[in-house]
Order: structure tokens, then sequence, then C-alpha cells
């Protein structure tokens, strides 16, 4: 059971939110959260080129739910859906560092053109009162202090990475010049329920639950002992709730997202192999995928202290909740 806990202090009745990528999946995630504690409106902007109906299909028939099929390179889809929004929670993009490097125009379209158009309209916007959107843990780039603090970044290492420190200066650009708020939070390995295992492009844990559900080999890239912060998706979907509604000290800010800890991917699939009682299972190691970084682990004091961010569930508690989900 996910979301038991409530995130925040105000009647959310009271305001109309935006979620862009809803259908993907920390997008879903938060709308489930957001319709759970009856939000007055929870508005989706999906092209579903990554996202999948079927993560909605338990809110159609919510009178608080409503679907649009739009794409956010294309201004004037951003700027009709912000019309008597609240607040926006900006998801949508092409995620995937390899994606990036076989098609960097691809990701560049969708994660600049696009964050510059719902930048411009939310300026343009009377209702909108902040946008919290996703930036990434990739920005931190070939830096290699540990664990990772939000003013020490080095140089991106993918294109990918490249697109997300952008949404970061146009956003600082935007609030500054525009006086319009916004709060950039950087996702450090997200999984959980409703993250899909299919693709060139999908996440380990995905691909690793569903090797042992049909008792297949994944394939771990390089030696496995590369280490991520990985981190439940109800933390995720928590920092935006906090951020919404945070005070103003945490505008035009960026926030490390994640637990706190890290875990080498040998470690994680035999966690994963516990959990899962498939105990002999075996995964086979490929080439080392380019552009990725080695290791990382995030401090989380910044989110803590000026949103109140506190991490509920560690990565063990997170796979034990993914995997019976």
């Amino acid at each position: 059971m996910m979301y038991t806990s409530k995130y925040h202090d105000i009647n959310l009745a009271d305001f109309s939110f935006l979620i862009t990528g809803g259908a993907g999946f920390i997008g879903s995630n938060l709308v489930e959260y957001l319709l759970k504690y009856n939000a007055k409106k929870v508005r989706v902007l999906d092209n579903l080129s990554t996202g999948f109906q079927s993560n909605l299909e338990e809110f159609i028939d919510n009178p608080s739910f409503e679907f649009v099929d739009g794409d956010i390179t294309r201004l004037e889809d951003c700027v009709d859906v912000m019309k008597g929004i609240d607040f926006v929670s900006h998801q949508a993009a092409l995620g995937s560092v390899p994606r990036s490097i076989k098609d960097p125009l691809a990701s560049h379209n969708a994660n600049v053109n696009g964050f510059l158009n719902m930048l411009i309209a939310q300026k343009e916007s009377e209702s909108v009162k902040r946008m919290v959107y996703a930036a990434s843990s990739s920005t931190y780039g070939d830096s290699t202090e540990l664990p990772k603090v939000e003013y020490t970044i080095g140089k991106p290492l993918s294109p990918y990475a490249v697109t997300k420190y952008v949404n970061e200066l146009y956003a600082n650009v935007f609030a500054t010049t525009y006086a319009i708020e916004t709060v950039g939070l950087r996702y450090f390995n997200v999984f959980g329920p409703k993250q899909s295992p299919n693709g060139a492009y999908a996440a380990v844990i995905p691909l690793f639950i569903e090797a042992l559900q049909k008792n297949h080999s994944p394939t771990i890239h390089g030696d496995g002992e590369q280490t991520r912060d990985f981190t439940f998706v109800e933390n995720a979907v928590q920092a935006n709730i906090k951020a919404f509604f945070s005070d103003k000290s945490a505008t035009n800010q960026i926030f490390n997202v994640a637990y706190g800890d890290r875990i080498s991917l040998n470690e994680l699939w035999n966690i994963l192999k516990n959990i899962s009682g498939k105990t002999s299972a075996k995964a086979v190691h490929g080439p080392k995928r380019q552009g990725d970084v080695r290791d990382s682990l995030a401090n989380i004091d910044k989110a803590k202290n000026l949103l109140g961010y506190n991490p509920k569930y560690s990565v063990e508690e997170g796979l034990r909740l993914t995997w019976k989900l």
C-alpha cells in the first residue's frame, strides 16, 4: 500500500494541478497521490511517446481527472493546458543517456525546446503559482566528488545531461527575469511501480524484476560494481508535493532528490534475488555503457532543510514494495 502518509498540510481540494508526462512513471504516481488526497483538478498532458495510457486507467472515471493528448514541443499546447492551473509538475521529457547518444536532436527538442515552451507558458499564465520540474543527477557529469552537493557539478557526459543542465539555466533566467517561481528536483535513479521494463532504454530495476519473473538472465553493464543512489518513487512524489507548497526561500533553487545512500548493481541484484526467492538466478555482464557515471550518491541536506523532505523508503523497502505490487 502506497501513499498512506500525507506530505501536505493544506487542502488540495482548493488547487488544480497540471502534470506533464503524467502517463509516465513518476508522473502517474504523482497523479495517484493528488487524486487520493482529493485535489480539485489533476490535468495530465502527454503525447504517449514514452508514457502509457494503462498507467492512468484507474483514474479515468474520476471527475477531478482530465487527460489532454498534447505535446510540450508545441507552445500552444503548453499555453492551453495551463489555463486555470495553480501548480505545475513538469515531468515530460525524453529520458535515458543511451537514447540521447543515439538521437541527440530528439532529446534536445523534447527536453530543451519543450521545457522552454513550458517556461514561456508559465510566464504568460494568469493562474500558475509555481512550476516544479524534473532535473537530473546526470548534471553532475564527470565530477567525482561524493556525496553530490547541488553547487558542485562537473562536465556533462551525455547529450541528455546537457539538456537537463540547460533546463536549470533557463529556469534560473526566467525566475530572475520574469519573477516566476520554479523548483528543480535532481532525481537520483528513481524506481518503483508503473516503471516499464519494455523498450531499449528501460531502467535497470524493472529489467531485473522482469528477468526474475520470467526466469531470464539480465545483463549488467560493466563489472556491476558501479554504485547508485536508488530512490523509491514515493520519495520522489513526496519531494514534488513539498516543493509545491514550500516557503518562497525554496523557489528558484535546485534540490537533490534521493535516499542518501548508495548500492552497487551487483548488490541490488542480490537483494532482488533474495526478495523473489530465486537465489540461484544468474546475471550476465556486458560492456560498459557510454556516458554512464561510475558512482553516484546524493547529499540531501538542502532538500531536508528547505523543503522538509524526509525520504520514507530505503532501497530495500522500496524494492520489496515494487516486487509485491
